[in-house]
């Protein structure tokens, strides 16, 4: 059975992370001396209180667990901390109703990015802080960042990561987890920092920078202006955010033995990082003669916007450095095929991953090739390692499943009265994290915020999914995860 105990108290240990985080939030307000400093306090008090509260319960646990408690554990830390992390909003006022709230943080934990609030200008220091800083946590996961700054919190570490950590093929820098958690966290740190310098060179201000840089490197794409980064109207700013989105959208443990080691050539030597170039360059190219030649843009109009976007939304994203709603129709169907691809596994973006796109590549090549010799076995290599058939069999099982998914979602939506063009937007958007689709908003004639109740609820579902690809959540509401062997 489940180890509820053990459970209970490695909850309550990562809710005083997060309390942590809100007494971050707490010094930002009180410094900038603004109406969010109450509602951080009683955020901070009352996120402690049940954290201890949980810790007493649990306090009795044997500190082990199963594959099965890791798979709970995972998803019921990412509900929790969305619970707690809406109190700011809802007691200093800022989003008015439950479900608002909990689809905010929930879009910011999972790096979705989709705001119900049309005014964020209007947001005090601390709160805009408070969205950025939760992207950043969630970039790279929750339980991941607590691995790497107190280790022995989470017993049975390796099953936990398991069941947060993205993409089919984990590699590891280190063989003990927590090492390897602080390696990649000092990349993921260092180009946080690199990204608030570029920007603040540019010309934003230092709040401005660390904020950006917050949810650029976590590929979120929470703004704190109306406009988003067009609100600065700075070309270097677009390839700033360009670059570093393009950069975190690599394996960040090849992006750590690639920079570390000064191997560059390993990046051109892996399938899943030439996949994710090529289709970017690729994307960025037939977008950019569309404008140069329907929309009549200037060559280096035409090569930022396009570059910016196709990056934005490769990457789950979702920044806006202009309104794409008026761009070709053809340009709308690269961004939504970028939008479902998704970058590269074990980075901070989302979608299917390139690497489950070069296996399946390689499936279909490999039955083409069967169907002529029928009698050859024929290996699945990436990266020069054999890829087993139980993998191969989860990889189609994964394919399927974010079929029917979308197909569920899309139906379910218009259910909810929406119609079927922005059905689908949402759908792309939530499963694949990126947010903001294929406009400013969500569509010419809705917004996130005017969602139906029930719509919303089922779209913060559809994010946690998204972030946690799926099956570890899925899995949790299947009949076999609650059978006593």
């Amino acid at each position: 059975m489940v180890n509820l105990k053990t459970i209970y108290k490695i909850l309550g240990q990562l809710l005083l992370i997060e309390a942590s985080l809100m007494f971050l939030c707490l010094c930002i307000a009180f410094y900038y001396g603004e109406d969010d400093t109450l509602s951080f306090i009683i955020s901070t008090a009352l996120t402690i209180s049940v954290a201890f509260l949980l810790k007493y319960v649990g306090q009795d646990s044997n500190n082990t667990l199963s594959r099965r408690d890791s798979y709970l554990l995972v998803s019921l830390t990412w509900v929790a901390f969305s619970i707690f992390g809406m109190l700011p909003f809802m007691i200093g006022g800022y989003i008015s109703n439950l479900t608002d709230a909990f689809f905010e943080t929930m879009a910011g934990f999972s790096t979705t990015g989709a705001s119900i609030i049309n005014d964020v200008e209007r947001l005090p220091h601390g709160i805009l802080f408070w969205r950025s800083l939760s992207q950043w946590i969630g970039g790279l996961g929750i339980v991941f960042f607590t691995i790497a700054l107190l280790p022995s919190m989470v017993g049975g570490s390796v099953k936990v990561f398991a069941a947060e950590a993205t993409g089919p093929i984990r590699a590891k820098l280190h063989p003990k987890l927590s090492t390897n958690a602080k390696w990649l966290w000092s990349i993921y740190i260092f180009l946080t920092l690199a990204c608030v310098g570029c920007y603040f060179l540019c010309g934003m201000d230092w709040f401005d920078s660390i904020n950006y840089a917050m949810t650029t490197t976590a590929t979120g794409g929470f703004a704190i202006h109306n406009d988003g980064l067009h609100h600065f109207g700075i070309a270097s700013i677009e390839y700033t955010c360009t670059l570093f989105c393009f950069l975190c959208g690599i394996n960040f443990t090849l992006l750590y033995f690639s920079i570390s080691k000064l191997r560059l050539k390993n990046l051109l030597r892996n399938s899943e990082f030439k996949f994710y170039i090529s289709m970017t360059l690729i994307c960025t190219l037939a977008v950019m003669l569309m404008l140069f030649f329907q929309k009549g843009y200037s060559m280096e109009h035409a090569f930022r916007s396009s570059i910016f976007q196709v990056v934005s939304f490769i990457t789950s994203t979702g920044l806006f450095n202009e309104d794409v709603a008026g761009w070709p129709p053809a340009a709308i169907i690269i961004l939504g095929l970028c939008m479902i691809v998704g970058a590269s596994s074990g980075s901070t973006s989302s979608g299917m991953k390139g690497v489950r796109i070069v296996m399946l590549m390689k499936i279909i090549r490999n039955e083409f090739r069967q169907i002529l010799h029928p009698n050859a076995v024929l290996p699945l290599r990436i990266n020069g390692q054999n890829i087993p058939q139980q993998q191969r069999v989860t990889l189609l099982a994964f394919f399927t499943i974010f079929v029917l998914l979308c197909l569920i979602s899309f139906t379910l939506l218009m259910i909810f009265g929406i119609d079927y063009v922005n059905s689908a937007k949402i759908t792309l958007s939530c499963i694949s994290n990126v947010g903001p689709s294929l406009d400013t908003g969500v569509g010419p004639n809705i917004t996130w915020a005017s969602l139906p109740v029930t719509a919303k609820w089922f779209c913060s579902a559809m994010m946690l999914m998204g972030r946690l690809e799926i099956f570890s959540v899925l899995i949790i509401f299947s009949r076999a995860f609650w059978k006593e062997n």
